[in-house]
């Protein structure tokens, strides 16, 4: 099976090749194999070419600034950007594009929309998320992050860990608990909050990667507006759910473009130091090649259900569960083909967590995508709580038993 767009896709596939050819530099190779001075410098500029062309916020309505693209062009842009190793989104555009936007124009107020979506586009507001906590990673919902109303604000008090970005953003989404006494899943409230004020705190955490993307996020009285509510008081968690929705399926369609040129130039790495011949390497190639291709028609199964007006679900789980399991092991095989070579590393470090320029592989690359796939397997969600999921809200199986649950821990408690 080889799925194919239709004659008006591929049409404006022909138009989104013609503007990059028209405005990339000649000889490009890729984000990936520029410098990060030569890649800020470049980044400025083409955020510029891409709004003066009406391409940033391709998905999003014409009266909040947006592109106003239908889904299926919205996936061409995607595709061919990725094809080329272009961005349409840059440092935390990730979380104002990808995430909160989407989240804003599904469960926001006309007056939201028409304040935060057009400061995401012109760069003016860049976000980060404020999730996990120090005692809720993986049970999101065991968060303890009070907001308290005070007149026309909310106070908030508590922490917030693993804050991607947070120390370039200037705005931070952040769920808090307004209901202690609530069940844990009721009672947390979807707040946007300014950062620039005292009552926040960002502390870098360095990563064994030798980056510092994440941060820890202090909140002492940090202070924002009663309207800064995406949703209902009390009911974030079904916002959160939407957002992580977006977040869990949002590349379905493009992911196995990057994933096919890396393995790509991972099958050339092994040609080139001979281990293209070894059946075990062979063998982790060929599975390899199948989970790429499984990516692949799990994207168009997403397009096809978007296409068809339906919203991310708990099936953007499968997908998410899918790519991260994948890319930890076929970078375990990338370092394996290595050998020696990885423990003393030598070249350029990756700048992204997928891609390479050309097909260029070097072993501080390959050590450094494979640090960074360990985070995949947690982020937007544990891979044993995205199996939860599958099972229970698509499966629909029985809840897993809670570990203190069972007849012998009632015989303990007796």
């Amino acid at each position: 099976m080889d799925p194919t767009y239709n004659d008006e896709a591929e049409a404006y596939r022909k138009e989104v090749r013609a503007f990059l050819d028209a405005h990339l530099p000649a000889g490009w190779r890729g984000a990936a194999a520029m410098g990060d001075q030569e890649r800020e410098t470049w980044t400025a500029a083409w955020r510029q070419t891409l709004a003066a062309n009406g391409l940033r916020a391709v998905a999003w309505p014409a009266e909040y600034g947006g592109g106003g693209l239908s889904p299926l062009e919205r996936v061409i842009l995607a595709e061919e950007f990725t094809r080329v190793d272009v961005p349409l989104e840059f440092g935390n555009d990730g979380f104002g594009f990808g995430l909160l936007g989407p989240t804003i124009i599904a469960r926001g107020t006309e007056e939201q929309k028409r304040r935060f979506l057009p400061r995401i586009i012109s760069g003016e507001d860049r976000w980060c998320q404020g999730y996990s906590e120090p005692g809720a990673g993986s049970d999101l919902a065991g968060l303890s992050t009070r907001a308290v109303l005070d007149g026309d604000e909310w106070v908030i008090n508590g922490q917030k860990i693993w804050t991607s970005s947070a120390q370039t953003a200037n705005w931070i989404f952040v769920l808090a608990r307004t209901s202690p006494d609530a069940p844990k899943h009721k009672g947390i409230t979807f707040f946007l909050v300014p950062m620039d004020q005292p009552g926040i705190e960002v502390r870098p955490i360095k990563e064994m990667t030798g980056h510092a993307l994440f941060n820890e996020t202090f909140f002492t009285d940090a202070r924002t507006a009663k309207e800064n509510v995406i949703g209902e008081v009390d009911e974030g968690w079904a916002v959160a759910n939407t957002l992580l929705g977006f977040e869990r399926g949002g590349r379905a369609t493009v992911m196995s473009i990057s994933y096919r040129k890396e393995l790509d130039a991972l099958i050339e790495l092994a040609r080139e130091r001979g281990r293209n011949r070894d059946p075990v390497i062979r063998d982790r190639l060929a599975w390899a090649h199948t989970q790429v291709e499984l990516i692949r028609f799990l994207g168009m199964r997403t397009l096809t259900r978007a296409l068809a007006g339906d919203g991310p679900g708990p099936e953007s789980s499968i997908f998410k569960l899918l790519w991260s399991e994948y890319h930890k092991k076929v970078t375990e095989a990338a370092v394996d083909i290595l050998g020696a070579d990885a423990l003393a590393p030598s070249g350029p470090p990756p700048s992204v967590a997928i891609g390479v320029a050309e097909g260029e592989m070097t072993p501080a690359s390959v050590v450094g995508t494979f640090l960074g796939a360990r985070a995949g397997t947690i982020y937007a969600g544990t891979s044993q709580v995205q199996r939860n999921i599958i099972g229970e809200r698509v499966l629909g199986l029985p809840r897993e038993p809670r570990a203190d649950s069972g007849p012998w821990n009632e015989l303990l408690r007796t």
